[in-house]
């Protein structure tokens, strides 16, 4: 997958298009990413001992990887993923301005 921790997405689909946020999880084998603030659910969550409250926890769920575009460190803009090879190692770089990532 060309979407890794950390990085800077943007969401070009969905209930949430146009916002950004940072990667925390990747799920390579559901082809999909956690982002930080993006994709909120609510969770109810029974009490756990007697006289406590129940909660509703928002949770960032999963969103396909298909439907975020990374945001480049360098250009600040939104771009696709290629790789150059130097040597024996791959990196990652930018489409619209050349420069790693």
């Amino acid at each position: 997958m060309r979407i890794k921790k950390n990085d800077i997405v943007k969401m070009i689909a969905g209930k949430d298009r146009g916002k950004t946020g940072k990667v925390l999880r990747v799920l390579p084998k559901d082809r999909k990413a956690v982002v930080e603030g993006l994709n909120v659910v609510k969770k109810h969550t029974r009490p756990k001992r007697e006289g406590e409250k129940g909660q509703r926890v928002e949770i960032p769920r999963g969103v396909t990887v298909s439907n975020m575009a990374l945001v480049c460190p360098k250009c600040g803009k939104t771009s696709r993923i290629g790789y150059k090879t130097t040597g024996k190692i791959k990196v990652r770089i930018c489409k619209k301005c050349g420069s790693e990532i």
